[in-house]
């Protein structure tokens, strides 16, 4: 090994002082690079956690190199080489049933209407569609891959633990933020963009991001990290890691209130009634009973400290300028979306719009709801389409949830219908499925209501068959 590796590190050294920074990036490609992209490829389930994984940290590691270093293209070549492992295997496997369900029909037609907007005649600018079709039409195509290539158990076993440890350390990085201070390179980023800065500073207290690109990321990602601890309490388990899911859930809502969203406070009882109501059982109704006792105590209860006054000002909305505003703002866009049945072309709102359409009217319009970003840019036709797709999603995966008999599917298919009506809420106030890593857990989740039936359906179909074979012999 010895006489192998020397000749190796000698070479690495040579190549390092020879050509320096550029040199070493070459290697780490060579080295490091090609054995992932062959990972990702060849090992749909590696390929799956990396792009998890990339989509959580990406914004993070993205502060330490410069503004206009293109990491995006990260996460796409993921996908791109996702959606090639797919076609290879594919190939070689053809079997159509995986995608055979509503889902996989309203997804295909809201990807075409995506596409369509391209030539939409109001669109100011074709370069705002290509950087916006990336991250809310072309990234629902992992729908797909993850619905062919999960295909058992373990798989979803493994899946959401990789969740639930990447929502910690985001959580404890949201922790560290609040109680210990900013690192130099954090608050470098903050102070970097004024109108950042103005956004995040409000009433004196800085509002925390973690490792998420902005503060309705982290709150919305912390929710449904508590609520997937919840649902997997319910599975049977040891008690020593329902101890530690119980434990995560108030650490997931005490750092959600670092972020200052209002829009995430209403999330957790939205979460509770669906739970209430799918999973009607007296355990449940005692559990939610107290919860909501608990939540009626805050909401009234005086305070003076700063995040229990902004956590009751989001069940008083009238109390809330910004609310006030938003529905100042949603009155003010009305008549364009009633006279531009399919808006103003993607990307013609929000950063995408300011880079290459600044003058327009749509540019300095903030959408806030990502209900009305999608009326504002595909119409009230988009919409319509929208909103069809969110009930089939969530019709769906109620309706599976009572097809599915084995209790550990049962209970995974819950926690992702709750996850989706939870991200379908937030999306009122805030937009939240068009940033990473929001965006790849909504069709993740999307994708795992379907596998949960299937290998429900597979489960049953080998114990029939086993008892016939029984029978037979």
């Amino acid at each position: 090994m010895i006489l192998l590796i020397l000749p190796v590190a000698l070479f690495i050294a040579v190549v390092v002082a020879m050509g320096g920074v550029l040199a070493a990036g070459g290697l780490l490609v060579l080295f490091v690079g090609i054995p992932v992209v062959l990972g990702i490829v060849a090992y749909p389930i590696f390929g799956i956690a990396v792009l998890m994984v990339v989509s959580f940290f990406l914004n993070y590691v993205s502060e330490f190199v410069p503004p206009d270093t293109p990491t995006g293209i990260i996460l796409d070549a993921i996908t791109y080489l996702l959606i090639f492992g797919f076609l290879l295997k594919f190939k070689y496997n053809k079997d159509w049933t995986y995608f055979q369900n509503p889902i996989s029909y309203l997804i295909l037609a809201w990807l075409a209407y995506n596409f369509l907007e391209v030539i939409n005649p109001a669109s100011p600018s074709i370069l705002a569609w290509v950087y916006t079709v990336r991250t809310v039409g072309f990234i629902m195509l992992m729908y797909f891959i993850f619905v062919y290539q999960i295909r058992s158990v373990a798989n979803i076993k493994f899946l959401l633990k990789l969740w639930l440890v990447l929502a910690f350390l985001a959580a404890i990085s949201g922790f560290q933020q609040e109680k210990f201070g900013l690192f130099p390179f954090e608050k470098a980023w903050y102070y970097s963009d004024p109108l950042r800065l103005s956004f995040l500073y409000i009433n004196g207290h800085l509002r925390k991001v973690a490792i998420f690109p902005d503060p309705v990321t982290f709150s919305y990602n912390m929710v449904v990290a508590a609520v997937l601890c919840l649902c997997i309490i319910f599975t049977k388990i040891k008690t020593y890691k329902k101890v530690i899911l119980g434990c995560m859930i108030p650490f997931f809502f005490l750092v959600m209130l670092y972020s200052g969203t209002r829009g995430a406070f209403v999330l957790p009882p939205a979460a509770l009634a669906m739970l209430a109501v799918m999973n009607f059982n007296k355990r449940i109704l005692i559990f939610v009973v107290g919860a909501g006792i608990i939540l009626v105590g805050l909401i009234f209860m005086p305070t003076s400290n700063q995040f229990i006054k902004r956590f009751q000002t989001a069940f008083r909305p009238s109390d809330d300028a910004s609310f006030n505003v938003r529905a100042e703002n949603q009155k003010r866009i009305k008549p364009y979306i009633l006279s531009h049945p399919i808006g103003g072309g993607l990307g013609s709102v929000g950063i995408w719009g300011r880079r290459f359409a600044p003058n327009s009217f749509l540019a300095k319009f903030p959408p806030d709801s990502g209900y009305v970003r999608v009326a504002v840019e595909m119409g009230y036709i988009g919409l319509l389409l929208f909103c069809v797709l969110m009930f089939v999603i969530l019709k769906t995966g109620i309706n599976n949830y009572y097809l599915i008999k084995n209790p550990e599917l049962k209970t995974y298919c819950l926690a992702m219908v709750l996850i989706i009506f939870v991200f379908n809420i937030g999306n009122y106030p805030q937009q939240a499925l068009v940033q990473y890593p929001s965006n790849i857990l909504f069709y993740l989740a999307c994708a795992l209501l379907n596998v949960t039936l299937r290998l429900d359906r597979q489960e049953r179909k080998a114990e029939t068959d086993k008892k016939l074979a029984e029978l037979a012999a």
